[in-house]
């Protein structure tokens, strides 16, 4: 479907544990409604995907991240995915194929398009994919890695680490604070909202 890119390393920015979700209005691009915070959280918890179309990392895992996120939901943590790429430069992650994508691999869950990337920089994301484990209240319990997968790296996806999270936070088990960051492509930034420090 997208063709291959060169894969440049970033790791999560590893945002405070306990820091509230910062609320959002963005474009769904299934439906074309607009999705707050609010109607797409879970009744025990959201998991936050930055995520885009085209980044290997990404569709590396992103089968066994549509499993979890369907498993999840049946505990009551919503799983809400979020491209903030800039789609000018790279036209792989427009919200034309941010749709495309959902169907083809059957999203149950929001798949939302952050145009002005105020939310990426809002939830400090960095890479793709970046995750953000959210409890019933909206506090950061959990960051980091999916797994220890990589492309080429030759170890199955499982999705053990955010899965654990998950388990966790459904049965009231403290969460372990050791948590590794996520490693993905870094995020596209447009021009004059590249953080200090990164490079497109």
């Amino acid at each position: 479907m997208f063709k291959d890119v060169k894969m440049a390393r970033t790791e999560s920015l590893m945002l405070p544990l306990d820091t509230k979700a910062p609320d959002f209005l963005l474009y769904n691009c299934a439906d074309q409604s607009q999705n707050s915070l609010d109607q797409v959280k879970g009744t025990s918890g959201t998991l936050m995907i930055f995520m885009c179309n085209h980044c290997p990392y990404v569709l590396h895992l992103l089968d066994k991240i549509v499993e979890m996120s369907n498993q999840i939901r049946d505990w009551g943590i919503n799983t809400v995915a979020i491209s903030s790429n800039d789609v000018e430069r790279y036209p792989d992650d427009s919200p034309e194929l941010m749709k495309e994508l959902a169907i083809e691999k059957a999203f149950k869950f929001p798949y939302l398009y952050d145009e002005t990337q105020e939310i990426a920089m809002a939830y400090n994301a960095a890479c793709t994919p970046d995750f953000y484990l959210f409890d019933d209240n909206l506090k950061l319990v959990y960051r980091g890695r999916f797994d220890d997968a990589r492309p080429k790296n030759g170890n199955p996806v499982t999705g053990y680490d955010l899965m654990q999270a998950c388990k966790n936070l459904q049965k009231g088990i403290e969460q372990n604070k050791k948590q590794i960051p996520s490693l993905g492509c870094g995020i596209k930034w447009k021009k004059g909202n590249l953080p200090k420090g990164f490079s497109n």
